[in-house]
């Protein structure tokens, strides 16, 4: 297996730095996400290992081997696009052989290697199609077929379920892990879809502008992001802008719509600083507002301005008393909290609330 490290790489595309002094490790076997909003880098990023691109500075390195100007075609790596880039003129078995072909690989091999990829994304009983008579799932899976059949050291997946629809997507998610399970290669998978990143990838690298903001697993990205970037970008946190007042067991923030405990938050931060508390969707908990209510820690009120109902969860945005919206999630609904235009309080848990830096404008 392969392990695959960014040395410091920048990619300059026109006037942007599309990757900038990027440095990352993926282990051998991982199945790794680059995750981030449209124009953080990840593609870009992605095809640096390909060898679709060279790094103007730094290195791609495989195993402590330095690939940066080994062309793609010796890198022995496999792509899956967006567009699942199929020959319309082939059928399935043709599609899936054609990195042989190009090997040179023996018709025996060839046979026998086809077989096997086939098999492997359980698509051997449609070797005779032509792409055109497969749904968009099927000509997915023929097209990690394709990258797998040349047995990579690692595959490369390039948003490869945007075009499919929300129950075939969920669908694609579990079989993607599955042979990833299977195979155990290494995989580097991108993304601007958190649910699915969340859902299916060992460790997970936000990156924002160029770079790495933050890289873990999927709970520690959720449970404990450092940014206020990762917060609302991994699980639409709210955030509640503040200051410090007391830094201890406890964090205790002064924002403008009350005092907010906090038993978590990032190194480095002092009394005095501003800073925003982070709080999740489904770590509010609503009931209704009997009267004027004295400030209490933790506890805010607001009105409800609408509510979706999702059959699964219920969410609800209310807006508090300085004018700025939050939300808050309710799973497993049985009954609804309040009405829109109801005035509520809203309360949270001190180990629910993560206190982090606040960014400067334009950061």
């Amino acid at each position: 297996m392969v392990s695959v490290k960014f040395e410091r790489v920048t990619k300059i595309l026109g006037q942007t730095r599309a990757v900038d002094d990027l440095t990352l490790e993926i282990n051998s076997g991982e199945l790794f996400f680059l995750l981030g909003p449209s124009g953080c880098g990840k593609t870009t990023a992605l095809r640096l290992v390909a060898g679709f691109y060279i790094p103007d500075e730094g290195k791609i390195i495989f195993n402590e081997r330095d690939q940066s100007g080994v062309p793609p075609h010796k890198r022995n790596t496999g792509m899956v696009f967006q567009n699942y880039a199929l020959w319309p003129h082939m059928d399935v078995r043709n599609n899936v052989a054609y990195g042989l072909k190009m090997r040179r690989v023996s018709e025996e091999e060839k046979n026998k290697r086809v077989a096997r990829a086939l098999e492997t994304v359980q698509m051997e009983t449609y070797a005779e199609r032509m792409p055109n008579q497969l749904s968009g799932g099927e000509q997915q899976r023929v097209a990690l077929a394709r990258a797998l059949v040349i047995e990579p050291d690692v595959i490369l997946l390039d948003e490869p379920l945007s075009n499919l629809d929300a129950k075939l997507r969920i669908e694609m998610r579990g079989q993607i892990k599955e042979i990833h399970r299977k195979i155990a290669r290494t995989m580097i998978y991108v993304t601007h879809d958190q649910a699915e990143a969340l859902s299916m990838a060992d460790r997970i690298a936000v990156m924002r502008r160029g770079r790495i903001v933050q890289v873990g697993t999927p709970r520690q990205l959720y449970t404990r992001a450092e940014s206020a970037f990762v917060a609302e970008f991994i699980g639409g946190a709210n955030l509640l802008p503040g200051t410090l007042e007391e830094r201890g067991e406890w964090l205790t923030v002064r924002t403008q719509v009350g005092v907010v405990r906090a038993l978590n938050g990032v190194k480095g931060m002092a009394r005095g600083d501003p800073v925003v508390c982070s709080v999740r969707p489904e770590s509010v908990r609503l009931r209704r507002a009997e009267g004027p209510t004295s400030e209490q820690v933790n506890q805010l009120t607001g009105e409800v301005q609408s509510i979706m109902y999702l059959g699964d969860s219920e969410q609800y945005s209310l807006r508090l008393a300085d004018g700025s919206f939050v939300r808050a999630v309710e799973y497993n609904p049985t009954a609804r909290k309040a009405e829109v235009g109801d005035r509520v309080a809203l309360q949270v848990d001190a180990h629910d609330v993560i206190v982090l830096p606040r960014e400067a404008p334009g950061d």
